[in-house]
Formats: structure tokens, sequence, C-alpha cells
């Protein structure tokens, strides 16, 4: 049987068209591609199933693919090529996406690269950097070749788009430091980190002041800074230590609501923004909104999409996909709110594969200012972890209860919750008895086995586990984790409604590296009514603090307070877990 080409294959051929007209210097269809490439790449549902289904039609469904975008599709499905790649793959047989994530190597680099070297890939280019060839081409010379050579290095090392977790830190300790600077009056990270994308490219930081010379030289000073790439008193930028180009620039404060706006993005809910002034008869960019010569909205953003008619949507969903319409209709969500989480339902401890005793964690917990956590330790098939049998769940329990009865007698509301990560077999059954399950506050479910069934059999194993009538939640239910290992392929769609139906919980683990659920099927758990928990799935209790990544995805999937569980008091936490699973709601 022909294996189907994934969405990102295809998202990769039609980014490669968008480098190749722009490579010709083609109008307007390195945009149209480069947009298609985006949709498809974030697409809910495979390109192949939805051409299934519907054909071209079903195709047209995604942003940005019209009708000779769908015919392309179509035959990538069909044929694994279509006969616009293969002429331009013919006329330049290079490694074209490989070549322009280098710094210095755009698509018309690469195409001379090619003419003047017959270079065609990112290693065919360090050869000829480091036998001193490229310096010789016109245009480029010594230091473009030193800069590619660079640029290699930093691409291998960096190994791509870094993880929102990991950047979020570094960006926000340099904006807080920015913000000391004498003069400044606004400091702020716009671009993916301000709309808190689950990975980040680069950094792009936005400050006004009287004092550009200073923010520069407290900029280029920080300790993450590698090389400075750029230095002037409106714009610097840099390159980090882990690989990531990082710029500040100094923007008028009367232009720093329209700067914002347009260094947020999404790139396509900008697109879509501006047609919308043009339509009023006015004109927007980064320095404000304008009829004629007359400047109308700069100073905020409020001010900028009020001038739009409509109210500023939170950043986390401005990506193009309803949130403009619901804004002019006055159906945009209330999204929950960072800080808004009371307990943590998922955190392992040294019982099986945690850093630290349960004692410890509850002590960050308590200083985070969480009511209630609970404790879910892996079950005993996960054998690498020294998971808990039936027996070890029960000893485990009298540990729970005497630190509760301590934290009562201080006088303390903070209260531990017993709970068990409990692992999904082959089968669909559980690895702990239902009568150990019934004695736990918590159940969570989870896939950590036999990640390469079929679509069909893994999703049948998952709604299997759903159906138990001791599971209150699956906890991180595709099991990905973030350049490392992909998800497991399963009906997501299948899986919620099973969900609904069944009473159970789905979990958007916090930890960096999983942010599972993602941002779109949070949209369709929330859309079906589907209860979702937001844990940090904690080792240690340094991890305890990534609850504001998870409510990130939420805000990204437009989840409001009520649909996520632990942000309730414990009390109604505990009435939910409490409630037979068909009439919960």
């Amino acid at each position: 049987m022909k294996r189907r080409m994934t969405n990102k294959e295809i998202a990769d051929r039609l980014m490669e068209m968008s480098l190749f007209y722009e490579m010709e210097e083609v109008p307007f269809k390195p945009a149209a591609y480069e947009r298609a490439a985006e949709s498809v790449a974030d697409a809910r549902d495979e390109a192949a199933a939805l051409y299934a289904e519907g054909g071209r039609g079903g195709l047209k469904k995604i942003p940005g693919v019209g009708e000779g975008i769908s015919h392309h599709i179509e035959r990538l499905l069909a044929k694994g090529t279509f006969p616009e790649y293969v002429a331009f793959k013919k006329r330049y047989p290079i490694d074209l996406l490989g070549l322009t994530a280098i710094d210095e190597v755009g698509p018309k680099r690469a195409k001379v690269l090619y003419a003047k070297l017959r270079v065609k890939d990112v290693d065919g280019l360090e050869r000829a950097a480091k036998a001193g060839r490229v310096g010789t081409i016109p245009g480029f010379g010594k230091k473009t070749e030193a800069n590619i050579l660079k640029g290699i290095a930093r691409l291998r090392q960096a190994g791509g788009r870094k993880i929102l977790g990991h950047v979020l830190p570094v960006a926000e300790r340099m904006v807080a430091e920015l913000r000391a600077v004498p003069g400044v009056k606004h400091a702020i990270v716009a671009g993916s980190i301000r709309r808190r994308q689950e990975t980040i490219g680069d950094l792009d930081i936005l400050v006004t002041t009287s004092a550009p010379e200073k923010v520069m030289a407290v900029f280029t000073g920080f300790p993450e800074v590698a090389d400075v790439l750029e230095h002037g008193p409106t714009k610097t930028a840099v390159r980090l230590a882990n690989g990531m180009q990082a710029d500040v620039r100094v923007i008028p404060d009367e232009s720093f609501g329209a700067a914002l706006q347009y260094f947020t993005g999404s790139k396509d809910h900008n697109v879509i923004v501006r047609k919308l002034a043009i339509a009023k008869g006015l004109k927007l960019n980064e320095y404000g909104i304008w009829r004629g010569k007359k400047r109308i909205a700069s100073r905020t953003e409020e001010d900028v999409y009020e001038a739009l008619g409509m109210p500023c949507m939170p950043p986390e969903i401005r990506t193009a996909t309803g949130e403009i319409e619901a804004a002019q209709e006055g159906r945009l969500p209330d999204l929950i709110p960072y800080g808004a989480i009371r307990g943590d339902l998922q955190t392992q401890t040294d019982w099986t594969d945690g850093a630290s005793s349960i004692e410890a964690m509850a002590a960050e917990a308590r200083r985070l200012g969480l009511d209630y956590m609970a404790v879910t330790d892996h079950a005993k098939t996960l054998a690498m972890t020294g998971g808990l049998d039936e027996k070890g769940l029960a000893r485990q329990a009298k540990e729970i209860d005497r630190l509760n009865a301590r934290f009562a007698k201080e006088g303390s509301s903070f209260t531990i919750l017993k709970g068990s990560e409990v692992n999904i077999l082959k089968d669909g059954s559980l690895d702990i008895a239902d009568d150990a399950l019934a004695k736990l506050d918590m159940v969570g479910i989870a896939v950590h086995s036999h990640f390469t069934l079929s679509r069909e059999a893994q999703t049948a194993r998952v709604i299997a586990a759903l159906k138990n009538p001791h599971t209150d939640v699956l906890f991180h239910p595709t099991g990905r984790i973030i350049h490392e290992r992909d998800p497991y392929d399963i009906d997501m769609e299948a899986v919620l409604k099973a969900a609904k139906a069944a009473g159970t919980a789905m979990e958007i683990d916090a930890y960096p590296s999983r942010s599972d659920l993602k941002d779109l099927h949070v949209r369709m758990a929330v859309a079906l009514g589907v209860k979702l928990v937001i844990d940090t799935d904690a080792h240690h209790p340094s991890h305890l603090s990534y609850l504001d990544l998870g409510v990130a995805i939420a805000r990204r999937g437009w989840a409001s307070k009520a649909d996520v569980l632990n942000a309730r008091p414990l009390k109604e936490l505990r009435t939910w877990l409490m409630t037979p699973k068909n009439k919960r709601k």
C-alpha cells in the first residue's frame, strides 16, 4: 500500500514553490504559496483525508488553498509531485529549503550559487565557502562567505525553531532589564512570543525611549548575546548563544500601538487587517492608520482596531482563523486568564521517576499560590519508572493522608489529591485494577507503549480506555514530544467526541516539549464541550511554574475559564470528579 503524503511534506513542496517563484521574481505567487504552505502545515485534518472525503472541494476548506493549489495538492497525493514543481526542480536541482534556512542566503542568492558554483545543498555550500570560492562571486565577498559559514554552524547547533517554554524566560528577562533603563517608557516582546506560539523563530522587542543609545548598550551587553549583527540607534540585531536572532527596535512613542500590532502578527492576520483598512479608504502600517496624510490612530492597539470598527483581539488568537469575524460580530471568546489555574493535576514524585518527595512538591505548589495538587505517579507496567502497583498506591495514599492531616493542623487548606498516571494497554484496558482506581481521587490515563499502531487501532484503544468508569483525564493525548517524537497516529476528532460522551476530560500538558493537546485540538474540544485540565507533568518542583504555558495553549485554542476544570476551587473540582461520568457537565 502506497504511503500517503503528510501535511508537512505537502507544505514543504508548496513552500519550495514560493521560494522558486521568489527566485524568479514572479509577483504575488510567492505570498500565495507561502500562505497555503503554512495553512496546510497547521491544518487540523490531513489533506489526504480531506481529499478522500470531498475531492478538491475538501482541500479548498484549508485557508489559502484555491483552485490552482488544490490541483497541485491533488497531484501530490496521487503522484508525489506536479508538473510545475518538476519543471522548477529540473531547472534548479537544489535543496532550496535547506539553503534558504541559512543567514545571508535567500532564493536569489541560492540561484546565483547554483549558476556560478553548482551548489545544490548545505554541504556543498559549506565546502565551497571553506574553499574560498563563495567570496569570489560578485556581490558576495569574503565577509558574506564568512557569515555563511557562521550561519551553517549556527543552523546545525540551533536545530531550527526553539520551544516557547525554553525561550520565554530569556525574553522576559531581557524585557525586564530594558524597562529598567532610564528613559524607557515601553519595552515589550512582539512576534510569535507575544502570540505564545509553541515554537519561536526569533525575538522582536519594541522599545519607546528618550535614550536609545543606553538601550542598545544594555541590549548588546546581555550575557546571552554571542554576536552583534547590526548596531544602530533605531534597530540592533544580535545572535544569541542558543542560535536565535534577537532584534530591538526603538520606535516613536506616538506609533507604539501601530508598531506593536504590526510586529505582533501573525502575517496572515495582518494581511486581512490591512485589507479591511483599504476597504474603508484608509492605510495601515507600522506607524499608524492614515486617512490621506492624516494619522487617525497609532498610540495603542485598541485605537488601531477601534479605527477599523472592532475590538482589540488577544494576541494568542491573531492567526486569521476566524478571530476577525468574531471581533466584527461581537463574539470574541472570553479567554481564560493567566494565573487562573488553582491546582496542578499531574505531578510525579520520587515514588517513581520524579526528582523530589511528595512533601517537597507540595511545598513548591503552596509557594506558588496553588490550592491543591494531585500526585499522579506512574503505574506498574511502565517498568523504567518503577511504576506503582495496587499495593504501592495504597502505601502512597497513607503518606498523602499524613501530609494532608499536617496541613490541616497547621491551618492550611492546601490539599494533595491521590491520583495515578495509569497506562493504557494495547487492547485499551488499564494496568491498575478497577477496585484500586475507585479509591483514588483522580485517575489519569496515558499511552506509553505501542506508538506505531494503525490509526484505527490506536483510536479504538484510547476510546476504550476513556470509557472506563474510573478514568477522569486523558494525559498528553497525542504522545508527541516536540523535536523528539512525532505524535502517534490517532483520529483526534473521534477521541474528543468519545471523551465528551464518556465524561472524560482532556489534558493540556504544559511541559514545554509536550504542549499536548495543541491549540487546534483545544479549539475542537471547546467546540464539542469537552472539559480540559491544564497540568505541568512536573517531575521536579521547578516544573510547577510551567502552568501558564498551558494557559497559553488554552488561550490559543479559544478556551474560557469555564472550559478548564482545575481553574475551579477544590470543592467544585471534587464535585465533578465524584459525579457519575454519564452525568458530568
